[in-house]
């Protein structure tokens, strides 16, 4: 990120999470919030990972490299989709966004590594795909609410994309900005990316038009109220796609991709035991808590955060202990399971069987 943009933002009140390369608070977590829920919120995501791919076999190359369909996509058209490893255990969830000449993922600020190597192993001999980290010389904020639209408007963008992960190339002040559909959860909004250069005076631009500053400490609030899984906590080589319910991501008719054996077979025999939950908690436990049903453990907490409400926290919980609305325990207190608007799940019968 650029000195003046920190600079931007410090003037703002941001409170930094060094370790992180991110902004923990603006000191307005309540205020961020409500923005979120009723007007619109402004959310730094530079940190996280941009990753570029050129060449004429970009498309089919990352077609066979996750879960979702790209050899149909057209520029100004995008998607979400999940690197998974052989056996279908999850690395990271990414949202990618064709232009006319590469695909550029965003990828989960601890995953841009890894990632870049995972890839530049799967490019053969003859293949025409480059990759390049294109992090350090662009800036991502994502527009999170239903004021999110106005804002752009008053910003002279009149024509919107509307389609999920459908984006455009436009002028904000004289500065090229591409916008796409998508605030990266179910909370309508939109996603900007320009060159570092630009990203203080963008910045400026939005905050300057009512949008209110939201770091990562209420990101994380929504992120978990909304079931957004994270890498680390509920994407892990412990589960799969398919039980971090992310079947949207999900093609079951591409033919041929890494870890598509696996994901087939789970889907056709019905072999998924255990799902993510939101979970609205007695009490505040710690994330790893082991979740148990008459004394036998069924699941485990994978996060937790503090709201207006209550402790709520996602987890892992297997399909026999219910559905939504059932409790189980969790630590020394009270689970009850939630529906969160940001996964998705067959109608499938629970299997009975442990």
């Amino acid at each position: 990120m650029s000195e003046t943009l920190q600079n931007c933002q410090r003037r703002k009140g941001a409170v930094w999470a060094e370790d992180q390369g991110s902004i923990l608070s603006f000191g307005n977590d309540e205020s961020a919030l409500k923005a979120a829920q009723d007007g619109a919120a402004l959310w730094d995501r530079t940190h996280w990972g941009r990753l570029q791919f050129t060449d004429q076999d970009r498309l089919s190359f990352l077609h066979n490299q996750t879960t979702n369909t790209f050899k149909t996509l057209k520029p100004g058209e995008g998607c979400e989709s999940v690197f998974v490893t052989s056996t279908a255990r999850t690395i990271d969830l990414v949202s990618a966004y064709v232009t006319e000449e590469a695909v550029v993922l965003l990828v989960s600020p601890t995953r841009r590594a890894q990632l870049m190597s995972w890839c530049d192993r799967y490019i053969f001999f003859g293949d025409k795909v480059k990759i390049a980290d294109i992090t350090a010389q662009t800036i991502t904020f994502s527009l999170l609410g239903p004021e999110s639209s106005r804002i752009l408007h008053k910003l002279g963008i009149s024509d919107l994309p509307e389609s999920p992960h459908h984006h455009i190339t436009t002028q904000i002040k004289g500065h090229t900005v591409r916008v796409a559909s998508g605030s990266g959860l179910t909370t309508p909004g939109y996603t900007l990316f320009a060159d570092t250069k630009v990203g203080a005076e963008l910045w400026q631009a939005l905050t300057e038009q009512g949008a209110c500053p939201l770091g990562e400490k209420a990101w994380e609030q929504l992120r978990v109220t909304e079931g957004r899984p994270k890498p680390g906590a509920e994407l892990t080589e412990d589960f799969n796609p398919l039980e971090a319910g992310l079947w949207q991501t999900i093609s079951f008719d591409k033919g041929c991709y890494i870890g598509q054996e696996t994901i087939a077979r789970l889907n056709t025999y019905q072999g998924v035991k255990q799902r993510l939950w939101g979970i609205q908690l007695s009490e505040s436990v710690s994330v790893d808590t082991p979740i148990t049903l008459e004394d036998k453990k069924v699941g485990v907490l994978t996060s937790l955060v503090e709201t207006a409400e209550g402790p709520v926290g996602l987890g892992y919980v297997k399909t026999k202990a219910g559905d939504a609305g059932a409790q189980v325990s969790v630590g020394t207190g009270i689970g009850t399971l939630v529906e969160v608007p940001f996964l998705t799940y067959p109608q499938w019968t629970p299997d009975p069987t442990p």
